[in-house]
């Protein structure tokens, strides 16, 4: 069985539920000569990204991109519960492999925790959003000869800072990878990690080279590695958060009337759209790059035109969060290039159809 007939048959046992089908997917594709590492990143890898591009387009609801997660993760479990049939190679080294604390997309670090198993790593898995200080203590328990560190939501941006510098703090080298830091991984660099890894080949290739351990030291301080947060807008606009959504959710009630007839539960969504616009605006001035902000805009613009709502919706909060930073220049500088992103999408406002953005 080839790589792309494997595919197909998978995603077709993903979006009909059918968990057994797709352990039996890989099942035959192993008894038909395809290797596990091969099943892990040109099969169920290139499927579970499909399931992310189908969910964006509206053609997956929530549940059923839960559902083919869930079953794509089970199928990668068989997978390593038959590995005990299989040679073992030549043991490498001992690593931890772990997601950012507040960090719920957990599917990429198990993926390469997987492959580096699969190499001869002895692997620490941690799962989803391991908070810092248990990261910390599992590392005095273990010394590993490096960190993985995961992250897919640019938002945990700043906590993937602190746990780089707590991590190199007793020294033990951080490796970052993951959508969060940037696809040529410019994040990764600026937050000071060791090495930053595009997938979990290039994560395996890397700790074959080596990774110099960093000298223990005291923790840095942020503006060490991110002189620009001086300006202190990033820590302003944190602590004003709450005021921020609830003046903004005020606002657009005054500005489009029709909102006040909102349900509680259709209110409480606004809110946290509102809420995720300030905090990819916050992680945006955390690591001052625009490119950032602007890429959440279009992306969310984007998820809202598939669910037939307007960028206007989109392009409201920003105008109204502008309107009360007019004292932070980045952060308005920020929210001006997002809005110019935005400007050729369709302007007519369109009622609420109770999607998340």
């Amino acid at each position: 069985m080839m790589s792309a007939t494997a595919r197909d048959l998978l995603w077709r046992a993903l979006v009909a539920g059918e968990e057994y089908a797709a352990v039996g997917v890989l099942h035959d594709a192993l008894a038909a000569g395809l290797d596990q590492e091969s099943l892990l990143l040109d099969v169920i890898a290139p499927v579970q990204e499909k399931v992310g591009v189908e969910w964006a387009a509206d053609r997956l609801t929530v549940a059923q991109e839960h559902a083919a997660t869930a079953i794509n993760e089970r199928a990668m479990a068989a997978l390593a519960h038959r590995r005990h049939d299989t040679p073992r190679p030549a043991r490498r080294g001992r690593v931890t492999v772990s997601c950012v604390d507040g960090e719920w997309h957990a599917f990429p670090a198990r993926l390469v925790a997987e492959i580096l198993h699969l190499r001869g790593w002895q692997v620490d898995y941690l799962g989803a959003q391991t908070p810092t200080p248990h990261l910390i203590a599992h590392l005095h328990q273990t010394n590993p000869d490096a960190v993985l560190l995961s992250g897919s939501m640019p938002t945990h941006l700043p906590t993937a800072h602190a746990a780089i510098t707590a991590c190199q703090a007793i020294g033990v080298p951080v490796m970052a990878g993951g959508r969060a830091f940037g696809a040529d991984g410019r994040h990764a660099r600026s937050l000071g990690a060791d090495r930053w890894a595009r997938d979990a080949r290039d994560a395996a290739h890397a700790l074959d080279a080596g990774i110099p351990r960093p000298a223990p030291s005291a923790m840095r301080q942020v503006v060490d590695d991110l002189p620009h947060l001086a300006d202190q807008e990033y820590t302003m606009l944190v602590r004003s958060r709450a005021q921020l959504v609830k003046q903004t959710l005020v606002d657009l009630e005054n500005r489009f009337p029709p909102l006040r007839a909102y349900t509680d539960a259709q209110r409480e969504r606004t809110a946290e759209d509102i809420a995720h616009i300030v905090d990819f605006l916050a992680t945006a001035l955390y690591v001052d790059d625009p490119d950032l902000f602007t890429t959440f805009a279009t992306w969310t613009a984007d998820i809202l035109q598939a669910r037939h709502v307007p960028a206007r919706s989109l392009l409201a909060g920003l105008d109204l969060l502008a309107a009360q930073l007019h004292d932070f220049p980045r952060a308005l500088g920020l929210i001006h290039r997002g809005a110019d992103a935005l400007g050729d999408r369709p302007t007519h406002l369109v009622p609420d159809t109770g999607t998340r953005i």
